[in-house]
């Protein structure tokens, strides 16, 4: 088969340490060994690529490389009998646009293990949508549900609610039938929050207590956080007797300065979610609930559709704090 020249979003390393991005041609040559060769039709932008786009050690060690932790599209070719040429299908997280040459291009080549068929009831173009933000934010979801947190409960906080995964949790738990209070900084934003079905909006001052007090009033049944920092210790305080936190973020802060109280006598439980290493099996039911009861009618309420030659100005405003809800990358779709 021969290989054809596409475009990928390249990001370099000069000999004084500095980054730069361009569009580069590149062949399939050029792609890390794998099983499935794919025509990435979308992308997502998230904030842990543009850390990779700007040199982040601690997300891309190696360079020149291509970022894009997430990728959807048609199979061109396949090693393993799971997959068949043009079926359509996902791609998010593990290494892909870490230290594997990830969705910023035309053309990604992966494990086997990493794929996942795209579902009956779901678009290449509604996938990219969702995205890592997407599936991380029904992985809470699914944790509070399996914590008993029904929408009988009570109120469920959102934390960074005008960001990829805030927004999709919103709008989520909106579907399902949750009263969800969404938290954000940006005042500009609160009818945008409303209009993803939230029925109250918080501001970022209102759950981000100083007191240091171990205890504070009941008011959440659950939360969903992906802020981290004191704001995340606030909720597990604030939490109601059997409520369940499920934490997904830190960019507030890497740091949780609590005490067991919350936890001994309100019987609060701290749930971790990890979206990246997360296995296919448990992917595939999630993803299968995304293509239907929990998709949002309001998932192009919150996308805006870019190209690769519009990245660099997306990767500054994500790491600026300036985007909101989904930043969708058009490829060959």
């Amino acid at each position: 088969m021969n290989s054809p020249t596409f475009k990928a979003f390249l990001v370099t390393q000069t000999e004084s340490g500095q980054f730069h991005t361009g569009i580069a041609d590149k062949t399939w040559d050029d792609l890390p060994a794998g099983d499935v060769l794919i025509r990435v039709h979308y992308s997502s932008l998230n904030y842990k690529d543009a850390l990779s786009a700007t040199g982040q050690p601690g997300v891309t060690k190696k360079f020149p490389h291509v970022p894009g932790i997430d990728a959807a599209g048609t199979v061109v070719s396949s090693a393993s009998h799971q997959f068949h040429e043009n079926q359509k299908v996902i791609v998010t997280g593990f290494d892909l646009g870490m230290n594997t040459w990830g969705g910023f291009a035309e053309y990604i080549r992966v494990p086997a293990e990493w794929v996942v068929p795209l579902p009956q009831g779901l678009t290449l173009r509604e996938s990219m949508i969702f995205g890592t933000a997407g599936l991380t934010a029904a992985l809470c979801t699914e944790a509070l549900e399996q914590n008993s947190i029904t929408p009988k409960a009570g109120e469920i906080l959102v934390t960074g609610a005008t960001g990829g995964v805030g927004s999709m949790a919103v709008s989520i738990l909106a579907k399902l039938g949750y009263s969800v209070a969404a938290v954000t900084g940006k005042k500009s934003q609160h009818s945008y929050l409303m209009s993803l079905g939230a029925s109250s909006v918080l501001s970022r001052e209102e759950v981000d207590d100083q007191s240091g007090k171990p205890l504070l009033k009941e008011r959440w049944a659950g939360a969903i956080d992906s802020v981290g920092g004191n704001i995340l210790a606030t909720a597990v305080k604030s939490a109601k007797y059997s409520g369940c936190v499920a934490a997904c973020g830190l960019v507030s802060g890497a740091d949780l300065v609590t005490t067991v109280y919350p936890f001994i006598l309100r019987g609060v439980r701290l749930i971790g979610i990890d979206s990246a290493k997360c296995p296919v099996s448990k992917r595939l039911p999630i993803w299968e609930k995304l293509a239907r009861d929990w998709k949002p009618a309001v998932l192009e309420k919150m996308v805006t559709a870019i190209t690769l030659e519009e990245l660099p100005e997306k990767i500054d405003a994500i790491l600026k704090g300036e985007t909101v809800g989904r930043v969708l990358v058009a490829l060959a779709g």
